[in-house]
């Protein structure tokens, strides 16, 4: 009887395990799963809080003591990811119950009103953010006109998921409210904004409105474009704003799809932020994706960190647009310049490894953001492993850098790509250099001082001028080997052959050992 009475309790035992494995199993079923993991942030654990850690580490510092809402980006973690830590570095001496997640509605045009995700919670691979439900039944009951229980439009909307691991760093706690506001009608995101601020009131929540800035523009134009909308979001006035995104559509600037992605999102938090007390918009930080050592200028999207803030006196801080440098002649580095340099290198590269982000050159004196050409070389174990150069310096210097050690490291034809195992052996190497000249002729060129661009009919190639030292060339050794460097004959300078020259600055790793 006893061996009958000690199965039976086994028996209820294992049921009981069973029934509430089945019941966390179908609780894991309304967990909206990551749809952008691996394409817009990590999707490794490790390397997406190291990546959020990082981004945070270099943001700006705090500015305002009584933030009430942030308006960031959501583009892919290696182009905006700074820009974002940037506006939650805002909030992180701030404690939250509650993030409400005002997302942009990317995926269905038709849709018109407010979906609210009514699910469980939000899946990264860092875990899963739970779902603030009682907040989601309060705006329904107070808006019901606008608000929806809709799954469909969360699906894939990348807006509110790329928030979510700042969040889940940030503010581990917390738990969250998805929204997506589906159009920029600006009576529906008021109405909405003063129905969220009502469910608000008086509970220890934060607002996050989702958006990018201009899309596809020039860096050029971006940056004037840009600093207008972000001037515009700080006055909290949701009429002006929008007025300035039209006043930008109908310049009709090349390429301009937009000023703001999530303008209604923008919109409603403006309108939330304004009933719940604040009274000014501080403009924390700026960058395009043109501005990351990944990006081309020539079309770009543009990045905004603002806080709404309750600060009483507060003032829009205002951010210009990075400013393009003059080209200069002059090779004045220090060694703390040069130091400086070398570490963004690194940096840069082992970002990529341990994080597929890449930091954002800003915050380094007007002389490493000087317009400068340059080469960044790699040697491994004193053999060459890759190096790759502009020789036009129409780029601050130091983001020249960056740009070129990801190209050494990636793009150099001659070699494989690097790999994480080989970044501890390699040894970096900078060559900046001065503006090019023409000179009338080989005799012109100084072994050991010069670099030589050689141009014969739409053949090209260049050495540095510690390449002729190192091989021990002579002049005309040199000048047979860079023909055949362009895919032409030894000797081929001695005819209808231009020249330029150039000197570098050139410093590496061991110098400063």
């Amino acid at each position: 009887m006893k061996i009958l009475g000690l199965n039976l309790a086994l028996l209820v035992i294992v049921f009981c395990f069973a029934t509430a494995c089945q019941a966390n199993k179908g609780s894991d079923t309304d967990v909206r799963e990551p749809a952008v993991a691996g394409k817009f942030y990590p999707e490794s654990a490790a390397k997406l809080r190291l990546a959020i850690e990082k981004f945070l580490q270099d943001a700006v510092p705090v500015k305002v003591q009584k933030p009430v809402a942030i308006i960031v980006p959501h583009a892919g973690y290696i182009f905006s990811g700074q820009i974002c830590a940037d506006g939650f570095k805002q909030v992180s001496n701030q404690k939250y119950d509650v993030i409400v997640i005002l997302g942009t509605n990317h995926t269905n045009s038709d849709f018109q009103k407010i979906s609210l995700y009514p699910g469980d919670g939000f899946r990264t691979s860092l875990g899963t953010a739970p779902v603030e439900k009682n907040i989601i039944s309060s705006l329904v009951k107070e808006d019901p006109a606008d608000c929806t229980l809709d799954k469909s439009l969360h699906e894939r909307e990348h807006s509110v998921e790329v928030m979510v691991p700042f969040i889940q760093v940030v503010f581990p706690k917390a738990k969250i409210v998805p929204v997506i506001v589906g159009s920029p009608d600006m009576q529906v995101c008021i109405r909405f904004g003063q129905a969220l601020a009502k469910v608000l009131k008086n509970k220890n929540a934060l607002i996050v409105a989702s958006s990018d800035l201009s899309h596809y523009p020039s860096a050029q134009d971006a940056n004037i474009v840009d600093k207008e909308t972000l001037a515009a979001i700080a006055k909290l006035d949701p009429a002006a704003f929008r007025a300035t995104v039209q006043a930008h559509m109908d310049r009709r600037i090349p390429n301009l799809y937009t000023s703001a992605c999530g303008e209604a999102p923008i919109m409603a938090a403006m309108a939330a932020a304004k009933s719940l007390g604040a009274a000014s918009g501080v403009v924390v930080s700026y960058a395009n994706s043109g501005d990351t050592s990944v990006g081309e200028r020539s079309r770009v999207v543009g990045y905004g960190a603002v806080v709404l803030t309750a600060d009483e006196g507060e003032k829009n801080s205002g951010v210009s647009a990075q400013p393009i440098p003059a080209a200069v002649s002059s090779a004045a580095l220090t060694s703390s310049d040069k130091k400086a340099l070398l570490a963004f290198a690194r940096e840069t590269l082992s970002r990529i490894f341990l994080t597929d982000t890449v930091p954002l050159a800003r915050g380094f004196n007007s002389t490493l953001q000087q317009q400068r050409g340059a080469f960044v070389t790699l040697k491994k174990k004193g053999e060459l492993r890759g190096c790759v150069g502009r020789m036009i310096g129409d780029e601050p210097l130091v983001k020249i850098v960056g740009v070129m050690a990801i190209q050494a490291a990636f793009n150099d034809r001659r070699f494989n790509q690097l790999t994480a195992d080989e970044l501890n052996d390699i040894e970096i190497e900078i060559s900046a250099l001065t503006p090019m000249k023409k000179v009338s002729g080989a005799g012109d060129i100084v072994v050991g001082r010069d670099g030589v661009l050689l141009s014969k009919e739409d053949h090209h190639a260049v050495f540095l001028p510690q390449v002729a030292t190192e091989q021990k060339w002579n002049r005309e050794e040199m000048l047979d080997n860079l023909c055949l460097k362009a895919g032409l004959t030894a000797g081929c300078w001695k005819e209808k052959t231009q020249f330029s020259t150039f000197q570098a600055v050139v410093f590496s790793e061991s110098q400063f050992r």
